[in-house]
């Protein structure tokens, strides 16, 4: 059954209502080709879920509230120093498949891309597309929330917002550290927010790894292979879905 997010208060049940956004519109009656009678599941504000009919003029009509979980316990956001080409576009959509609750760019000291005022409105806009879409499409409650930094201060400035902060190291992967990602699974309690860093093509400089020290952050490696920039945090988002809602589903 499709499922699409509304940006808005949940109707009352029974109540009949339209849906503003004509893009959503657009997908339900143009694309999807739905008719009177048709049922989707709508995620409106809160995370709340309903499942609706569709009723006359391309009116809708709530037939029930539905309680599912399908978010990871914990709240976690990915933030990468800016990469090359469509790598972030990428990662919007698999990075939401795989339960990420946000995803932040920044300007490392490394990163080749370059993005300024202009032309972070119009990405930010892009990835905040692809991210609903594969929320849609993933059944989730939420769209990622995208942010894209344009200095490199402001995004140390928000590090203190987060519980855990975990920054991918591949030198510690180079010096065959294998501990500090499991002990870090292992101190995860649900409702936490926690931010993982991950470096461009380039990587993190030794500069920016003292910085997220200070900041209270664990450095860690992802193993004995070395990965590329995009798939480092799928890796990362994989290993806690695996350690928080199989092995640990209890």
């Amino acid at each position: 059954m499709q499922q699409y997010h509304i940006k808005s208060q949940a109707p009352a049940l029974g109540e009949v209502f339209e849906i503003e956004d004509a893009d959503t519109l657009g997908h339900m009656f143009r694309v999807m080709r739905l008719v009177e009678g048709d049922q989707i599941q709508l995620v409106f504000e809160g995370r709340k879920l309903a499942l609706a009919k569709v009723v006359e003029d391309q009116k809708f009509e709530i037939t029930e509230f539905l309680e599912k979980s399908v978010e990871l316990p914990v709240d976690v956001t990915v933030a990468m120093g800016y990469p090359k080409g469509d790598k972030l576009d990428f990662l919007a959509q698999k990075g939401t498949e795989l339960g990420m609750h946000g995803l932040w760019a920044f300007p490392a000291d490394w990163s080749v891309a370059k993005l300024d005022g202009k032309k972070i409105g119009k990405r930010a806009m892009r990835l905040e597309k692809i991210a609903q879409g594969a929320s849609e499409q993933s059944k989730r409650l939420l769209v990622p929330e995208i942010r894209l930094f344009e200095s490199k201060g402001d995004f140390l400035n928000k590090l203190a917002d987060f519980d855990l902060i975990l920054v991918a190291y591949e030198e510690s992967a180079k010096e065959g550290e294998k501990a500090g990602f499991v002990k870090a699974l292992e101190s995860l309690t649900p409702g936490q927010k926690v931010l993982i860093i991950f470096g461009p093509e380039g990587g993190i400089s030794p500069k920016e790894i003292d910085r997220f020290l200070e900041a209270g952050a664990k450095i860690v490696g992802l193993g004995p292979r070395i990965m590329r920039a995009e798939t480092a945090p799928l890796y990362a988002l994989s290993s806690i879905s695996l350690y928080l809602e199989l092995l640990n589903n209890n």
